[in-house]
């Protein structure tokens, strides 16, 4: 039988309430349904009915045909990890703000029903990064990031003193409040709130962007997707922390270096049209285009 997963933002009740209709119309159809148990209780509280426990850990997802995500990023950040190293790629139906990694809103319930029970939808995969922490030259710490890993300052009083080397080589020393190692998918989320340019997902590369460093050059660079970004927290008293997505978590003493670089597990997102991400970028970010003349142009022609 095939089997759907669905991720919940359990916090919000309209998200638990569209959960328990998209779960009737998909046994409706025939399919399974699964849900996480970090969310179950309060499923079966709104009425879900009969579904499969699933633990929230990472490649949980093993053996669903897709995850289903309501919510908004952070939601679909969080599936991306039961899902992590599986075949079972993700579908956002964004319940959240700007919800970019969404494919369809709530409005669009019912052709995510259609699109799912005739599997019409498609699967891109998107460039994901592994990170580790090294201290006096051994790992304690490894992690990945489908957005980006951001290393930041511990303690809001001070800055965060840190060197930052590529492929082997520094490039530049800087006090700074941290900063955002991005990947495409992650170049609309942190980094582009710290001042770093936009990336179509298809591009392939590594992003770094400094978050208020107090410096002559503190400049967003661009890079080899092939390429080792690391990060050295030097100085008497800076500490810092690292964050994975904005979700897990190490601290990084004085002389701790992170690094991080294109991982070998990629994400796999579900798309349920072709639409040019210029047209989402318009959309979630309700860019002014009124004036353009290129459809009517290319009419003429």
């Amino acid at each position: 039988m095939r089997k759907i997963l669905l991720a919940v933002h359990e916090a919000r009740q309209e998200a638990l309430e569209v959960a328990v209709r998209l779960a009737f119309d998909l046994r409706s159809a025939g399919l399974a349904v699964g849900v996480l148990d970090t969310e179950h209780e309060a499923l079966v509280a709104t009425g879900i009915g009969d579904v499969e426990v699933v633990s929230h850990a990472e490649g949980a997802a093993d053996g669903f045909e897709l995850a289903v995500v309501l919510g908004g990023d952070g939601t679909i950040l969080r599936a991306s990890e039961v899902c992590r190293g599986t075949e079972t790629p993700v579908l956002g139906v964004n319940l959240g703000h700007v919800g970019f990694l969404a494919e369809a809103d709530v409005e669009d319930l019912q052709d995510v029903v259609d699109c799912v029970v005739g599997r019409t939808y498609t699967v891109e995969e998107r460039l994901t990064v592994d990170v580790c922490v090294v201290v006096d030259g051994e790992v304690v710490a490894t992690n990945w990031a489908l957005n980006e890993a951001s290393v930041e300052k511990a303690a809001r009083e001070r800055m965060l003193e840190v060197v930052v080397e590529i492929d082997d080589r520094p490039v530049s020393r800087w006090g700074c409040d941290g900063l955002v190692c991005a990947t495409p998918t992650g170049s609309t989320a942190y980094n582009f709130s710290a001042g770093g340019p936009i990336v179509w997902p298809e591009v392939q590369a590594l992003l770094l962007v400094p978050i208020s460093a107090h410096a002559l050059f503190a400049r967003p660079l661009v890079v080899s997707p092939s390429s080792v970004l690391a990060v050295e927290v030097v100085g008497e008293r800076s500490s810092g922390v690292l964050w994975c997505d904005g979700r897990r978590a190490a601290e990084l003493p004085v002389g701790a270096r992170v690094e991080v670089r294109r991982s070998e597990v990629p994400a796999r997102l579900a798309r349920l049209h072709a639409a040019p991400f210029a047209d989402r970028l318009v959309r979630k970010f309700d860019l002014p285009v009124a004036g353009w003349r290129g459809a009517a142009e290319e009419r003429r022609g």
